[in-house]
């Protein structure tokens, strides 16, 4: 992964600084702005993180005129785990929330997605264009067939998110052999508005710009919503088989790239 344009570079975390980088950009989002907390959140550093970090890919968005000593360098991130490394650590993240039995048993090649956001001074610009393309390289590079994890809605309060979430359950779930479903003992129907009476332009206005790019690139949903209050987040489970896109969603991964 090597520079994209003059002002922006994108690769993998490959030093404790990178890492630190990071996880000062998810607290200035996250924890600052969202008002999320955990855990490992350490206050004092400004540093959002977790037990999971260690084993994960991080893919960085870089500009290199920003100060690296202050760790202000980094303004996108990904965060990536493939599923042999998962079998390695026992688990992906996403299980403390859905039920993977689904997507663990179907012999695919698995990448889990998260922490996935950029510095808000980049925000509608190319930085989440640049982010893309080099986790399509990523995708093509390891060969990975499905691409999931929890995206999140800001705030807790259901009813507030009713119209966008009964949207997505009635026009967006997996497919029954791709279909991973929140926990019982959290699940959180997101049926939660009759299908004539889901209101297609608010249900649209209320959803992450992020949730919308995958949905456009033919992602799913999985079955239920997780109310994750630690985070102050309503979270669902996004699943992407690059086997289903059309040939226009799939040229995004192949764009630039040897047939």
């Amino acid at each position: 992964m090597s520079k994209t344009d003059p002002k922006f570079e994108t690769r993998l975390a490959v030093t404790e600084d990178d890492l630190r980088a990071a996880q000062r950009l998810r607290y200035e989002v996250f924890v600052k702005e969202l008002g999320g907390d955990g855990e490992m959140v350490d206050h004092e550093n400004r540093l959002e993180k977790d037990e999971f970090d260690p084993f994960y890919d991080h893919l960085l968005l870089v500009d290199a005129s920003r100060d690296a000593a202050k760790f202000d360098h980094v303004v996108g991130v990904y965060r990536l785990l493939r599923g042999e490394k998962a079998a390695d650590i026992g688990r992906f993240y996403s299980e403390s929330e859905y039920d993977l039995s689904a997507l663990k048993s179907s012999g695919r090649k698995l990448l889990e997605l998260g922490r996935s956001c950029v510095h808000a001074d980049y925000r509608g610009g190319t930085a989440m264009f640049h982010l893309w393309n080099a986790l399509a390289s990523y995708v093509l590079d390891h060969e990975v067939e499905i691409l999931f994890g929890v995206a999140s809605f800001h705030g807790t309060d259901v009813e507030k998110l009713s119209q966008s979430l009964a949207y997505l359950h009635a026009n967006h779930l997996a497919p029954p052999e791709l279909r991973v479903r929140a926990h019982d003992h959290h699940f959180q129907s997101m049926d939660l508005v009759p299908t004539d009476d889901i209101d297609r332009r608010a249900a649209m206005v209320g959803t992450p710009a992020l949730i919308k790019a995958y949905l456009r690139l033919g992602g799913f949903v999985g079955e239920g919503a997780f109310l994750d209050h630690a985070f102050n987040t309503t979270d669902v489970c996004l699943l992407m088989d690059t086997e289903r896109m059309n040939a226009k969603h799939k040229s995004f991964y192949t764009k630039g790239r040897a047939s």
